[in-house]
C-alpha cells in the first residue's frame, strides 16, 4: 500500500464522541484525540487514558494495536477506524479483555 493510498487518514484527529465516555471525561487531560503516521506509528488520548499505536493500514481505513496507561496501570487493546463519504473518522477502541468503545473524530 502507497502513501497516496493511506494520506488521507494520516495526521491528527479530535475524537468528538464515544458511546461509553461523556465529552467531559474524554477531554479531562487534554483534548481527545488519535493519530496515525506514515511510518505505521500513531497515538491517541482521551481521559486519563494514553498509548501508543502500531497501525496496519489497508485500502479504506487502519487497524492498530496499542500499548499505554488508563490512570499509571498498564493497558493494551486493538481498535480499527475509517473514514466515512462525509470525511469523518469512526472506529473502535478495544481494551483487552475489557470495554470497546466506539468513537467519532474529525480532523485537526
Amino acid at each position: 500500500m502507497t502513501a497516496k493510498h493511506r494520506k488521507p487518514i494520516l495526521g491528527r484527529w479530535r475524537i468528538v464522541e464515544t458511546d461509553l465516555w461523556a465529552k467531559d471525561y474524554l477531554d479531562m487531560v487534554e483534548p481527545a484525540h488519535i493519530t496515525f503516521q506514515a511510518n505505521g506509528a500513531g497515538e491517541f488520548a482521551f481521559g486519563c487514558v494514553n498509548a501508543t499505536l502500531r497501525c496496519h493500514y489497508s485500502h479504506d481505513g487502519v487497524s492498530f494495536t496499542w500499548t499505554g496507561f488508563d490512570e499509571m496501570d498498564e493497558v493494551s487493546g486493538d481498535g480499527s477506524a475509517e473514514i466515512t463519504e462525509d470525511g469523518t473518522l469512526e472506529g473502535e477502541i478495544a481494551f483487552l479483555e475489557g470495554d470497546e468503545a466506539p468513537f467519532k473524530a474529525q480532523k485537526e
